[in-house]
């Protein structure tokens, strides 16, 4: 089997890497991002990628940069036939990629040229869209760029998370790179350039736009709140207190309410949003709180609010 040095740090990757294990194929070093503290007590966690780094013993590099880095160094010297990379994190340096004496492989979690860039699942769950999919393509220079090896689609259904489609997407990705690998190592596969017309860049999401606008219609923010859950999730601002939100559907009725009034809390919290839609919370987590169902929330909290009262904040 053919060397591989691999790339990667989240479940995506750690299910290509372990893919890969099982294949057969000699990995030759793993490079996954820094451990991270997390909580308030500062607990180190491992990224997945690195849990099965260490459960089969493959050699670990965790650089903070892997540019002008001595962990750089010593990859070069490794000479392997694949560099591949699945949600990894970084750039990585031209000499790097050139340095696989096979081809350098992305694992990317969209139809390109459609979402290049870090979140491209997140974005085509908030954009509503029906599909998304796996894309091996060849590594460049510049982000998601290069040339496609091969592709595999996968529908979106209404009421799926990022992160259920996540799960999805990495075992589609696994199987996809395995069919791929030996067709790149033969020849026999054609490599298909990138139409720039049909671009989508879909950049890692800030901080902003965490927060739900009252300039959103229901459907726009309930698909928001799909995109953000697991991580970081969505949020309003109810009467001054972050108030996230992990689930909601869209209501069957219209309001003639400006948005961000509250139309019943009676049985449902619903709020009016823009273009006379209205949105059902079905979810939430209040500051400093466990998430919980909406029941539970207007038990402790329903009084608070009354209907046809403006409750959330301008943003």
């Amino acid at each position: 089997m053919n060397s591989v040095i691999f790339l990667g740090t989240p479940q995506f990757g750690a299910t290509v890497l372990e893919g890969l294990i099982k294949a057969g194929y000699h990995i030759l070093a793993v490079v996954t991002q820094p451990d991270k503290k997390v909580g308030r007590k500062q607990k180190v966690v491992y990224s997945p990628v690195k849990e099965v780094a260490l459960a089969n013993d493959l050699p670990l590099y965790q650089p903070v940069r892997l540019s002008k880095s001595a962990e750089l160094d010593e990859l070069l010297q490794l000479d392997a036939d694949f560099i591949i990379t699945a949600a990894f994190g970084q750039f990585l340096p031209t000499k790097f990629l050139k340095s696989a004496k096979i081809a350098a492989v992305n694992v990317h979690g969209s139809l390109l040229p459609k979402y290049r860039g870090g979140a491209p699942i997140q974005y085509a769950v908030r954009n509503g869209d029906a599909e998304t999919g796996v894309t091996i393509m060849e590594m460049v220079k510049e982000m998601d760029a290069g040339d496609m090896y091969s592709q595999a689609s996968l529908p979106i259904r209404p009421d799926e998370t990022s992160g259920e489609v996540f799960e999805e997407l990495a075992p589609l990705g696994r199987d996809l790179l395995l069919e791929t690998l030996p067709k790149i190592a033969s020849g026999e596969i054609v490599k298909k350039p990138q139409d720039p017309s049909q671009v989508v860049f879909s950049p890692t999401i800030s901080k902003a736009e965490e927060r739900i606008s009252l300039k959103l219609t229901a459907k726009e923010a309930k698909d928001l709140i799909r995109a953000l859950n697991p991580d970081p999730g969505a949020y309003l601002v109810i009467k001054g207190q972050r108030l996230k939100v992990w689930k909601a559907e869209v209501a069957d009725d219209n309001t003639s309410l400006p948005a961000g009034h509250l139309l019943t809390n009676q049985g449902r919290f619903a709020i009016s949003f823009a273009g006379n839609t209205v949105l059902n919370l079905l979810e939430v987590q209040p500051n400093g709180k466990k998430a919980m169902a909406i029941k539970d929330f207007l038990n402790g909290q329903g009084k608070k609010f009354a209907a046809g009262e403006k409750i959330v904040d301008e943003d």
